[in-house]
């Protein structure tokens, strides 16, 4: 255990290569109230780099993100690519993001890299498109996605154009590590700021998508206090829709977020606003980019009132259909072990290769040739067209301008997105997805609940037969070995068990398979109150 005394000695040292004055003022108050409890927690751990890069809170000291872990992550870079490689840098707009980007800029430079800077805080798929259309070695976006306004991260694309993967990021690792003082780093000049002819690229690309030609549909639009705003209206008029209407309170960017407890459009509440400006201007669809655009969250108006959110399983499954209709040749398509099985059965009755791969972007994408379309239930999905996939990684305008060309489509013909939806439960039955999540303030909880589940699973799940068990840490199924567990159980139902990689939470992925006849709502409320039951078990057997 490390004593109170080293961790003073190493946060004094921290304080003397602190380069930011706010995190210096922060750090020195600490430690003249003697605060053990608060240096413990800075400097007692460190934030990993791993596939997913860094992310965590802002503030003093290696468990934090701040511009010494950030100058040190850019050096550990720097020296895994060495002298003469081009990195392209993108970022949002968090609190420190264009701060982090110069740093990450001034670090490669000076180590004999060639470091281009997007020229705003823009969407994180125009930095994936850049770093292919640029042909760079790599990338850096500075973001923490949807996490809470105190966050930030920084994430590290490879040459083609797709999030790193192992051994990459161990190697970095190790190289971050390698890394002393950052006052010591030799650092160099801003790097080349790109213009905007870089956005024009990434505009011309994502509206060369299978669009369609039925344009007329009102679009209300938020991208929740991010970066999204700007380039998705931008693409909406290039592909010749009507601009979207946007929710002018969440409409420009701003890092605290003020309107939304939470700035991601899956949690409840975020979407609110949304809603009733759709109710307001009579929206024939809803759509949300989360605060770094790289996700799309998709709703359809009630005649009624109110609004239905689609789950990213049916928007995946819609989207899949889409592209696979309006494009030919040797194609594939992918998702997760954790999205919907869906797509397989899609992909089956089309024709097309279908892959399944460990959750992430970053094998997605690598799930093999003529990949056409790949997504998550997270509501991620990048979609291709007849020149493959524009962006290596999930890209919320492009998805964006994807299911308007779909709601456009459907209106045209008298109907909607939900439509649509019965139609594929009638295709290939009704398959109903749900999450459970556990947050924990301890980690170990999490651990200790797999623990038991692996030492003690339930022979039944929501009334159904346990018929196998998948130990994704063996490499159960194929894949490289992770943390999960999957249950199949009788009557075509799965559970898929994990601890998110991003947050501290226990994640479960259920999903329920109803035969449809004719007609689907029998079959929707079947499956709502099936998934209710196993949800019931599962927070029995897991106990947290």
């Amino acid at each position: 255990m490390t004593s109170v005394v080293s961790i003073e000695e190493r946060a004094r040292a921290w304080l003397a290569q602190d380069p930011d004055p706010d995190t210096r003022a922060e750090l020195a108050a600490m430690l003249e109230r003697g605060d053990a409890e608060g240096l413990r927690d800075r400097f007692g751990a460190k934030l990993e780099f791993g596939t997913a890069g860094l992310r965590g809170e802002l503030g003093a000291g290696p468990n934090r993100m701040n511009r010494v872990t950030v100058m040190r992550a850019a050096a550990g870079l720097a020296r895994v690519l060495g002298p003469g490689r081009h990195v392209v840098i993108g970022y949002d707009a968090r609190h420190k993001s264009d701060v982090f980007a110069r740093d990450t800029a001034a670090v490669l430079e000076g180590a004999g890299l060639r470091a281009s800077v997007l020229p705003r805080p823009l969407p994180t798929p125009v930095l994936a498109f850049a770093v292919r259309r640029l042909g760079a070695d790599a990338g850096v976006t500075v973001t923490a996605s949807h996490n809470p306004p105190r966050d930030n991260g920084y994430k590290v694309y490879w040459g083609d154009g797709s999030q790193i993967v192992p051994p990459i990021d161990a190697e970095i690792s190790a190289a971050i590590d390698a890394v002393e003082s950052v006052s010591e780093l030799p650092l160099g000049g801003p790097g080349t700021l790109l213009d905007d002819s870089i956005v024009d690229a990434y505009i011309e690309a994502v509206t060369a998508l299978p669009l369609g030609d039925a344009r007329d549909l009102r679009v209300a639009y938020t991208p929740l206090h991010g970066v999204g705003a700007a380039t998705l209206a931008r693409a909406f008029e290039a592909a010749g829709f009507e601009p979207p209407l946007p929710v002018e309170e969440q409409r420009e960017p701003d890092p605290d977020f003020p309107t939304v407890a939470f700035p991601n459009p899956e949690e409840p509440g975020a979407m609110d606003l949304a809603v009733a400006l759709a109710a307001k201007t009579g929206a024939d669809l809803v759509l949300a980019n989360d605060p770094d655009a790289d996700r799309c969250a998709v709703g359809v108006p009630l005649p009624g009132g109110g609004c239905r959110m689609l789950t990213g399983d049916e928007v995946g499954g819609l989207l899949a259909e889409h592209v696979i209709t309006h494009t030919s040749g040797e194609r594939m398509v992918a998702t997760t072990i954790v999205s919907s099985t869906l797509l397989g059965k899609i992909a089956g009755a089309h024709g097309v290769g279908y892959g399944e791969t460990l959750t992430g972007f970053k094998w997605i994408i690598k799930a093999g040739p003529g990949l056409v379309f790949g997504y998550e239930e997270a509501i991620g999905y990048s979609v291709g067209g007849a020149a493959g996939l524009p962006v290596h990684d999930k890209d919320g305008i492009g998805a964006a301008l994807t299911v308007a060309a779909i709601a456009a489509g459907a209106k045209r013909a008298g109907r909607t997105l939900l439509d649509l939806l019965d139609d594929q439960a009638r295709r290939y039955g009704l398959h109903a997805t749900a999450q459970l999540s556990f947050r924990v303030s301890d980690l170990a909880l999490i651990t200790e609940a797999m623990t038991r589940l692996r030492a003690t699973p339930p022979s039944r799940l929501g009334g159904r037969e346990v018929t196998r068990i998948d130990d994704l840490s063996r490499g159960d199924g194929g894949l490289p070995p992770t943390d999960g567990l999957r249950f199949l159980l009788s009557g075509d139902a799965r559970v898929v068990v994990r601890p998110s990689g991003t947050e501290p939470k226990l994640k479960c992925y259920l999903e329920v398979v109803v035969p449809v006849t004719d007609e689907v709502t029998p079959a929707r409320a079947r499956a709502s109150q099936d998934l209710d039951t196993l949800k019931a078990d599962l927070t029995t057997v897991l106990r947290l």
